[in-house]
Parts: structure tokens; sequence; C-alpha cells
């Protein structure tokens, strides 16, 4: 294909693709058009590298498609809550709730679900994804739980609350099998936004996930080139466009190891030749991991993912570490009223930093940690920006970014967040986004709606002028 008009860099240009690269790019009519060759004409539209995610949950995703929205801005109040569940329709024999925030009813235990709902079994996660709430019909499906079963909250009677902490990958073998949720329009939806690669950060991923996400990605379901965290034990991918990336380390609060062990866990997966993601939403467990790492060395591609609170001074061991961090920018639109309330105000000025990263030397990439948070990484991007609360209110607004900084946290190497923004040039994937008008026009907006045209691996995946099917 020859895209014609394309602004590049503040210039009109024209940019040949073949077999999924990027071979040709000249001053708009310096390229001259093949015989049999398709055209496209950019009218001026800003010509970018496809944005890549670098932390989503695509299965996770899939499955909010058939789940009900527990939590804001959808469900605000505890009659609300009552109302969404009373109006759901079970699937298998559950009703999958996700969103969930304290706001909207306080703790969510047995008790408090029986009440809005009993006559079915009930699951409920919280938007933080860390645990899961359960009321009595659901504990009663999955059966006696197991006293040493690391995770599970107990009233001080020593009965289940309801509450799980940590243990998707075992709840999930507890359920009914069932068919693994369809990708396509996860593929589809993130096409629209110009995503053309994502990272996929389920620290849980082993072989049984990984050869579903391979067979979307090879079946078409999902045109994006992969990146695929999981277990220390995943496979080698047998697909050229599905990549097997760090090792999830997921820390709790609520129950931290020690240094020295969590070194050498890190340790061992270095031996393998895997870098380390670790997610850090609290001070505490980022300083764990700092001293972690400090302990177990590190190697390029370990990560933090998150660093939601990170003060000049661990800002500073970081860089000193060479660790690279993957933040959400978008959570300051999403929950930045919230976080108000309930972050301590001496961690407010650290929260989700951008331009302290920067500054410091910490290499910085942008994930969206879809289903928690929207998968519109324009969304995070503007944020990123603007970092306005959904109260109208600024938060930390001295940590925002440019606009073009703020681009290239969804631009930069699939392996190498924070890296050098890649660039439209000869050799390069032919992996593309499209803006509806120039850089300097689209630069004020930040908007998905500024999509008109995705490119994966050359090949046409969304195209605003046509009917998407």
């Amino acid at each position: 294909m020859l895209i014609r008009a394309a602004e590049l860099r503040g210039e009109p240009c024209d940019v040949r693709l073949e077999n999924g690269r990027i071979t040709g790019v000249a001053p708009a009519g310096g390229l001259a058009r093949a015989a049999g060759e398709a055209t496209f004409d950019a009218e001026h539209g800003a010509l970018l590298p496809g944005l890549h995610d670098h932390h989503i949950h695509l299965m996770a995703l899939a499955a909010s498609v058939n789940s009900v929205s527990c939590g804001p801005p959808t469900v605000r109040t505890v009659s609300e809550l009552a109302l969404a569940l009373a109006a759901a329709s079970p699937r298998s024999g559950w009703i999958r709730g996700v969103g969930y925030h304290d706001s909207v009813a306080g703790t969510l235990d047995r008790g408090r679900l029986d009440s809005l709902r009993s006559d079915v079994a009930v699951r409920v996660q919280h938007r933080s994804g860390a645990c899961w709430s359960l009321n009595s019909a659901a504990l009663a499906q999955l059966g006696p739980l197991a006293r040493d079963l690391d995770g599970v909250e107990r009233s001080a009677a020593g009965n289940p609350t309801g509450r799980l902490f940590g243990l998707d990958g075992w709840l999930r073998t507890r359920l009914r099998p069932g068919t693994p949720p369809d990708l396509r329009p996860v593929g589809r939806r993130l096409a629209g936004f110009g995503v053309t690669g994502v990272t996929d950060a389920t620290a849980n991923n082993g072989a049984e996930a990984l050869g579903h996400l391979e067979d979307a990605v090879e079946g078409g379901a999902l045109p994006q080139q992969l990146q695929v965290m999981g277990t220390l034990d995943l496979p080698t991918p047998r697909s050229r466009r599905v990549v097997r990336a760090a090792h999830k380390v997921v820390l709790s609060e609520r129950d931290l190891p020690g240094p020295d062990s969590l070194g050498e866990r890190f340790r061992a997966a270095h031996a393998l030749g895997r870098s380390v993601a670790v997610h850090c939403a609290t001070r505490a467990e980022l300083v764990l991991a700092c001293a972690a790492f400090s302990a177990g060395g590190t190697i390029p591609g370990d990560r933090i993912e998150h660093a939601s609170i990170a003060p000049p001074e661990i800002t500073a061991l970081l860089a000193t570490l060479d660790l690279t961090v993957v933040t959400q920018p978008n959570f300051i639109a999403e929950r930045g009223d919230a976080y108000r309330r309930e972050v301590a105000a001496d961690d407010l000025p650290w929260l989700y930093r951008g331009a302290g990263f920067c500054d410091a030397g910490v290499p910085l990439g942008g994930g969206t940690d879809a289903p928690f948070g929207t998968p519109d990484p324009w969304r995070a991007i503007a944020a990123a920006v603007d970092r306005v609360a959904p109260d109208g209110e600024p938060l930390a607004a001295s940590e925002a970014l440019t606009p073009e900084r703020a681009l290239a946290l969804f631009t930069s190497p699939p392996t190498a967040p924070g890296g050098p923004p890649r660039r439209v040039e000869p050799g390069a994937p032919a992996d593309l986004v499209l803006l509806d008008r120039p850089w300097h026009a689209a630069r004020t907006r930040l908007a998905s709606q500024l999509v008109r045209a995705t490119w994966c691996d050359g090949e046409r995946v969304h195209d605003r002028s046509q009917t998407q099917d």
C-alpha cells in the first residue's frame, strides 16, 4: 500500500508499506504508485507509530463484556448496586461483577452481598483486581475452603467472610469449565484506538492462557503484536507475533515476603533469561521491590508496574537500579477524587508520577491496566498532560507531561517501555495509526475519536471511513 499526503514530523509525506514493513518514505508526491498497488489518501492527517499498551489484561477485558459493572462511575450507591445485581442474569450459574469500590457500599463481604442478591452465586471483583467478594451461594458452590489456603479472609470465629485475595487462578480452577472469552471484540476495539501492540501483564498466565492468546493472534481475533508476561514456567510462544515477556510478581502489603527471599525469586527468573516485572501499588511494596532488586540484581527489562506512590528518595533509587516504570496516568482522570480522600496527604504529590520519573532518568512507559482502567490509551495520554481528577480539580499538577512526552509513553518499543519513541521510517514495522488532522492540531485534543485508520503488520485493521462489522 502507498499512503499519500500523511503529515510526518511536520511535513507532508508519502509512505510505502510492503510485507509488514515500511519500505519507503518521501516528500508528498515523491513515491510513484506501483502497478496494482493500493493507495490511501491520508489528507494530511498525522501518521504515527501504532500505540503499544505496555500493561493490559486481555482475558479479563474480554470477560468484562459479560460482567456487571458494580462501581463508579456506573454504580455509586448501595441502591444502584442492588438494582444492578437484581437485573443481572446468571451465566453458567454465576453472576460476575467487576469494578467495585468501597465508596459504594463499604467492605463487600458475604453478608452484604447476601442482602443484595442471595438466590444465585455472585462474585464481585474489586476495581484494584486484588480481591473477589463472594456471597453465600457462591461459597457453597466452591465447597469447603481449606484452612491453609492463603488469601481467604476469615472472621474472628474462623469462618470465611467471602473475601478472597490473590486467588484468581485458584478460583478459576474451581469454577465450571467454560469456553474462553472471545477476544475478537477486544482486538477490534483496541485497533479502533490505534493500538497495534499490547503487553498482557497477567501474573498467572501459563501454558493454557498463552495457547488461547496465540490462537487469537494466529486466527486474526487479535491483530495486535503481543507480549505475554506470566509465571516462571511460561512456555516459549510458537507464533512469530507473540513474545514471552517478563516473569510477573505481584506484591501485596497484606502479606509481604522478606527481601532476601524475593531477591532469590528474581535471581531464579534471571537465570532463565527472564526479566522481572513487579506489581507495586503502595510505598511499602515499592520499597521492598527495590530492596529485593538490590539483593538479587537487575537485568535489562526489569520493571515496576504502577509505582503508584514514589517519593523522590525512592525515585532516585529506581534510577540507580536501572529499573523501568510502567505507569497508568488514566487512573488520575478516573479515580483522582477518590485518591484525594483515601491517600495520605503526604503521598498525594508522588501519586502516578510523570515528570518526576523522567527528570530523574527513570525510563517511563504507559499502560491502561484495562479492564481495571479504561482501555482507551488516548485518555491516559490526555490525563498525563492535564492531570485533572473527575471532580475537575488537578492532582499533583507538577507531574504533568508535554503532549509529545505523554504520547511517547505508548510509542516506546514493546520490549523497552520508556525507550526512544519508535519512528515512521524505512525498515520499521508497518504498525501505524493515522489521525484525522496534523499533529499540531491533534495535540490540543488527544482523543481516540481522532483515530482515522490503523495498520497492524501492514494490514489495515481499522478505517473509520468504512463500515465496521
